[in-house]
């Protein structure tokens, strides 16, 4: 993966503020806010790069069963079908 772009944005202290209670609320840095209201933006006004990369997962990596190897990401926690017959 590239390096990512380092930048100096200056907001003003209101936004800043209300941007910092928005990100602890869905549980991002205030860094990751600001990437995903631009990139949502972008993505909404039609101009976000093909060649963009996807947005880096930060924090602890999940905890793997051994029996989670053999599915893909969207396999790791099915959802119950209905009523089981051992019930």
């Amino acid at each position: 993966m590239p390096e990512r772009k380092k930048v100096l944005l200056r907001l003003d202290p209101a936004v800043h503020d209300a941007l910092a209670r928005w990100a602890g609320q869905e549980l991002r840095s205030t860094n990751a806010q600001i990437e995903f209201v631009l990139r949502r933006a972008l993505d909404e006004a039609g101009r976000m790069p093909k060649d963009a990369g996807d947005v880096p997962r930060r924090g602890r990596p999940r905890k793997r069963r051994p029996d989670d190897e053999e599915s893909g990401p969207d396999e790791q926690n099915p959802k119950e079908e209905g009523p089981s017959e051992d019930r």
